[in-house]
């Protein structure tokens, strides 16, 4: 069947949406400019949107087909961008310091304007379209305020659907996967409280450097002697704080770090053994060890039935030969994960051109964009049409 040619010729639409957005980019539930950009398009298509979703700065977009009721499909796009710096030089460089669309999600949202635009005027199907923008995406914290503010009652939907882009998958091609495709996310911190001493005494002091070294060396037994082999986890320990003087022994210090895991059963054996590893450490250095989990999301698992949605899709636009059917997973992770824990759906990778992710020069693969387009507009004709 190949790309629709109509899709194809919005590609010029969604390169200046696209351009724009990154030059203007906004952190999670801050996106105010770019939800009035998206509302204002939305609108001018005669879609009905709901602005300001739950207090934060969502926007829904929905879309009745012509021929009436029938199964409603959700289509989501992130639209934050990251605390960082760019240091590129194109020509629609971020204006804002320490603010970058360095994950394409300015890509994801132009895409899922492209779509809206497509249908709003091909809507002869059977059934109901949820253009679904979303805040905070960064902070995997904006897709479970949508659903903890009624995002599915409010907009119930049959089935739901996203795409992020992959340059492991090269351009033209995409990966999908059933099962789980991106990682859960835990985030620790870890407080030591010993006794603190000049450095020529330490017999006088509970050494919490020690103690804390201690505590990294056993967290990193835990997933290669406690996790099963063939569930992927990986523990990382990203900051060590402690001490403020080179003679002096501290009375505190503080670990904090991430918990990846590609399974429920997996993530909640390395948080026990976490917890275990930290009262051991107390008990035997007889200090205080308070273990804190800061936050948790869940691997975003497909279903197999939607993910087959998904694959028959692509085949349509790019070829059979160029959908990867068992993409390899990612330890990165999606709060796309909490929508699809509520209703059946899938996540996919468009194949990209250029940087990986959240490198200071990234900037989205334009030439991608019909593809990604084209995939969800073939998703609606085959659910709805």
């Amino acid at each position: 069947m190949g790309l629709n040619p109509e899709v194809q010729a919005l590609g010029a639409d969604m390169r200046n949406w696209r351009r724009d957005i990154h030059r203007y980019p906004e952190l999670g539930f801050k996106e105010h400019r770019t939800a009035e950009k998206v509302a204002a398009l939305l609108q001018g298509w005669g879609i009905e949107v709901v602005a300001g979703f739950g207090g934060t700065t969502g926007v829904i977009g929905t879309l009745r087909g012509r021929r009436g009721p029938g199964m409603t499909i959700g289509l989501r796009a992130d639209m934050d961008a990251l605390p960082m710096q760019e240091t590129g030089n194109v020509a629609h460089k971020s204006v804002h310091d320490n603010v970058f669309h360095g994950c394409g999600h300015d890509g994801h949202t132009s895409i899922l304007l492209g779509v809206a635009k497509y249908l709003s005027s091909h809507d002869d199907f059977k059934g109901t379209v949820h253009f679904i923008f979303q805040p905070a995406e960064e902070t995997l914290r904006g897709g479970s305020e949508l659903v903890r503010q009624g995002l599915f009652t409010q907009f119930p939907c049959d089935e739901i659907y996203a795409l992020h882009n992959n340059n492991g998958i090269p351009a033209g091609k995409i990966g999908v996967r059933v099962g789980a495709i991106l990682s859960a996310c835990d985030l620790f911190r870890i407080h030591i409280k010993g006794v603190g001493s000049h450095a020529a005494f330490p017999h006088k002091s509970i050494d919490p450097i020690v103690v804390g070294a201690s505590i990294v060396q056993s967290l990193q037994s835990i997933v290669s002697r406690n996790v099963d082999p063939f569930h992927s986890a990986v523990l990382s320990v990203c900051q060590f704080h402690a001490g403020t003087a080179i003679n002096v022994i501290p009375e505190t210090a503080q670990l904090e770090g991430t918990v990846r895991t590609l399974s429920k059963e997996a993530q909640a054996l390395i948080l026990q053994r976490m917890r275990a590893v930290c009262d051991g450490a107390a008990q035997t250095h007889g200090c205080a060890v308070t273990f804190e989990h800061l936050q948790s999301s869940p691997p975003t698992i497909n279903t197999k039935e939607q993910t087959e949605v998904v694959r028959r899709a692509a085949a349509s636009v790019v070829g059979e030969e160029n959908v990867a059917e068992d993409a390899d997973p990612l330890m990165a992770s999606e709060d796309f994960a909490f929508m699809l824990e509520e209703r059946p759906g899938s996540y996919f990778y468009l194949g990209h051109n250029g940087l990986t992710c959240h490198h200071p020069q990234f900037d989205f693969d334009d030439d991608t964009s019909p593809i990604g387009a084209g995939v969800f507009v073939e998703i609606i004709r085959q659910r709805l049409g």
